[in-house]
């Protein structure tokens, strides 16, 4: 069609070979008027093939390309050569290239062209081999038929599953046996790869003919390959589908066929988690052990539209899943192969990442860390208080009241810049614990003066209800800490928004994340089971920013592992 016309456009009559379009009588005296240097361009019949009457180095664009690369298997141009990235090859004249090239795309077309016989002969196989297909698939049917007919009470409502994966796999293998027919087709001469392979050999500028050769002489390889090698893509039997009836009545109860006759996996939701990486466990019956399964998985969009799924085969029943975008959802589901028969999906599971990369850190045993008080395992992810231990051995000696002091442990890496995300574990059995960030200034000032923070009451959002809160709310401070204990999490006072308790406590959530956005000063307090945001508040990010963790009495923390290759495997061992 003409590519100036306004709509509709006419059929074109011309192309313009220095123009690259298309048009109608019309138009192409509009846009080529006489006398003009337009009107010396050079027109042929209509076509959409506008190449160039001169093949250029893409390298250097003012070069013609007049050497082919034996090495790189390309045509080059003499600055390629000179000093180009051909420097050092190895090259030869283009007429060379083109007869060497002609000559072996001559002799691998009369090879398939020799091999004409040998190509009708396995079209034919393929032929019967469907013929055959679409017989037993259709017996087995009719066999199917038959039992459900003799059980018909008890297996009516079964009986259209099994014969849609008769179907389903019938129609699977017939799409196999015909889309390798269709490869074969195209090796039979004027058909296909060897009819546009004999239309290059017809091609004289020597140019263009070796930019063409190379590529399809790998084609004409593999094509030659899959000829030495003839391998029928699926099987014709359907032996996997004669209903067993040779079980007592009182079973065919618990009979459950699906549309492929393989039960479908089930994702364990709670051995699922996503985190660094996505982990994500099945289960699968014994009885139907599968040979392999499929993972899927996609994003789904703010505006809840769903991307076209990604697959993975998975020989075991867990996968890690990595390179996932964060603060998004995505659905999981997985389907249970075994041969060529396939389960249905299983149902799909929502999970959100985090909304930031996940920070990697250990606690610090020299900073700050009071090793009388707190006890830290060797892989340093694990930090429990034993304070209240020393406290009763000296309780004989303690005769007036006083509030005991927080024990500070730190992250061992600091933050001056971007998104982060961290989570932990707060042992159910804590009696308080704080959580959260803190300049190096002020863990100076805290590690220093431990004395300082002796009472509660001296610290704005550690939860308790001492009259200090009430007047002290600065928008923008070098740390934030919120409470946690007693299997309680508890929600710092704020001049926004309700301070009473039943608003401000909340269940303690089995894993809890902290986002710190350094750039914009802004941390939160996460539950990891949802993803969601728990309180969130300006911080002052003047300093480079740690986690940082306090605890008092008897407690412990756990840094979430991050989800690996070996987690995976250590998993699966236990």
């Amino acid at each position: 069609m003409c590519d100036l016309c306004k709509p509709p456009p006419q059929e074109s009559t011309k192309s313009c070979m220095d123009c690259s379009a298309s048009y109608c009588n019309e138009c192409f005296k509009i846009y080529h008027p006489w006398g003009t240097v337009k009107a010396q361009h050079e027109y042929v019949g209509p076509t959409t093939n506008f190449r160039p009457k001169i093949l250029m180095c893409p390298e250097h664009e003012t070069e013609r390309i007049n050497m082919y690369c034996e090495l790189c298997k390309r045509p080059v141009c003499h600055l390629c050569k000179l000093g180009g990235n051909h420097s050092n090859h190895r090259v030869t004249t283009m007429s060379s290239a083109y007869k060497t090239l002609k000559e072996k795309l001559s002799k691998d077309i009369d090879y398939l062209i020799g091999k004409e016989s040998q190509v009708k002969s396995q079209i034919s196989e393929l032929n019967l081999l469907m013929k055959e297909t679409e017989c037993n698939g259709e017996r087995a049917k009719e066999e199917a038929v038959t039992h459900f007919e003799k059980l018909f009470e008890i297996l009516e409502e079964r009986k259209s599953s099994v014969l849609k994966a008769i179907d389903a796999s019938k129609k699977l293998r017939l799409d196999k046996f015909q889309t390798q027919m269709e490869e074969y087709q195209g090796l039979l001469e004027n058909n296909g790869l060897v009819g546009y392979a004999q239309e290059v050999l017809k091609e004289t500028d020597q140019s263009c003919f070796v930019q063409t050769a190379k590529q399809l002489h790998l084609r004409i390889q593999k094509a030659t390959e899959s000829l030495k090698s003839f391998r029928p893509a699926a099987q014709t039997s359907f032996e996997d589908y004669v209903v067993n009836t040779s079980k007592q009545t009182e079973l065919l109860g618990e009979l459950s066929f699906f549309s492929s006759g393989i039960d479908v996996p089930e994702i364990n939701e709670e051995q699922s988690k996503v985190y660094n990486n996505a982990l994500i466990n099945w289960h699968h019956p014994e009885k139907d052990k599968a040979d392999s399964y499929v993972l899927e998985y996609r994003k789904i969009n703010r505006d809840e539209e769903m991307l076209s799924w990604n697959e993975i085969e998975v020989c075991g029943t867990s996968k890690v899943i990595s390179d996932l975008e964060s603060n998004c959802n995505y659905a999981f589901r997985v389907r249970a192969y075994k041969g060529s028969i396939c389960s249905p999906c299983s149902r799909e599971l929502i999970l959100h990442t985090p909304p930031a990369p996940v920070f990697s850190f250990l606690f610090d045993e020299k900073c700050g860390y009071n090793n009388e008080h707190l006890l830290l395992n060797l892989k340093r992810d694990h930090v429990e208080s034993r304070a209240g231990f020393n406290l009763l051995l000296a309780a004989e000696r303690i005769q007036v009241g006083y509030y005991t002091s927080l024990d500070y442990i730190i992250g061992d890496v600091g933050i001056t810049k971007g998104k982060h995300f961290w989570a932990f574990r707060v042992e159910p059995y804590s009696y308080l614990v704080k959580v959260g960030v803190a300049s190096s200034d002020k863990l100076q000032e805290w590690l220093r003066t431990p004395r300082d923070t002796v009472s509660p009451r001296y610290e704005q959002d550690s939860g308790h209800d001492s009259g200090s809160e009430d007047t002290c709310f600065d928008s923008s401070q070098p740390f934030t800490l919120v409470t946690i204990g007693m299997k309680k999490f508890f929600i710092p006072k704020s001049p926004t928004s309700s301070n009473e308790p039943e608003n401000r406590v909340l269940p303690m959530p089995t894993s809890i994340g902290v986002f710190l956005d350094y750039d914009k000063g802004k941390v939160g307090f996460y539950d990891m089971d949802h993803m969601k945001c728990l309180y969130e508040r300006q911080v002052d990010c003047s300093h480079t920013m740690y986690p940082a963790f306090a605890l008092m009495g008897s407690g412990g923390i756990q840094l979430e592992e991050p989800v690996t290759a070996k987690y995976l495997e250590y998993q699966e061992t236990m």
